[in-house]
């Protein structure tokens, strides 16, 4: 299921290429939340309560969108950060 007419983080429409509907979903919550740049990163439980899917799903699709370069992760000391790539 194509989003082509979704928009990307600045604004413009943009597809995400070959990735799941459970991945489109959670790329979504992120940019709704402003989860953009490293200052601005989340925990995957955050991620998981805004997107309202089972934690399990958040967390391949965050490995999937990491994968595919649209997300980031950081360690950090308690739980590890995510967040998308400006211009992507």
């Amino acid at each position: 299921m194509p989003i082509s007419d979704k928009n990307n983080i600045k604004g413009e429409k943009m597809a995400l290429e070959g990735v799941s509907p459970n991945a489109e979903k959670v790329y979504e919550v992120m940019k709704e939340l402003g989860i953009v740049g490293e200052a601005k990163m989340a925990t995957a439980e955050r991620i998981t309560q805004a997107a309202k899917l089972p934690k399990n799903m958040v967390l391949n699709a965050l490995q999937e969108l990491q994968n595919k370069g649209y997300v980031k992760r950081k360690v950090r000391e308690k739980a590890a950060g995510y967040y998308l790539v400006e211009g992507k």
